[in-house]
């Protein structure tokens, strides 16, 4: 896939989850994508930190922005591969320390089919 595509689509992402669009963000992904997350596993236990489909995500992210009105990524850095782009972003939430994350998005057909968050 053209770096540049899974550029863009990374940018759209940042910028969607920014603004709290939860539709904005759930238009980049393919109905049927798993997402695996740290906090998902903290949070919601019985997932064992996985979700599927775009019913699963838009729960989750509907929680997250209601639990964490200031959240907000900074980018540090991506770097597209194949038909990955791996993104480092700096988590800010107001009261809470600054949270360095990496997160790889994998795409296709234009869409994300998967997305996996790394941090401590």
């Amino acid at each position: 896939m053209n770096p540049e595509v899974l550029n863009i689509i990374a940018h759209q992402w940042i910028d969607a989850f920014n603004r709290h669009d939860l539709e904005g963000l759930l238009t980049l992904y393919d109905d049927q994508a798993e997402h695996y997350s740290p906090k998902l596993k903290m949070h919601l236990p019985q997932t064992n930190g996985l979700i599927k489909g775009k019913d699963e995500l838009r729960a989750w992210w509907k929680d997250s922005f209601d639990r964490l009105p200031s959240l907000h990524y900074e980018v540090i850095q991506l770097t597209p591969f194949e038909n990955r782009i791996f993104m480092e972003y700096l988590r800010h939430v107001t009261g809470e320390d600054d949270l360095r994350v990496g997160e790889m998005l994998e795409v296709r057909n234009e869409l994300i089919v998967f997305s996996r968050v790394y941090h401590s």
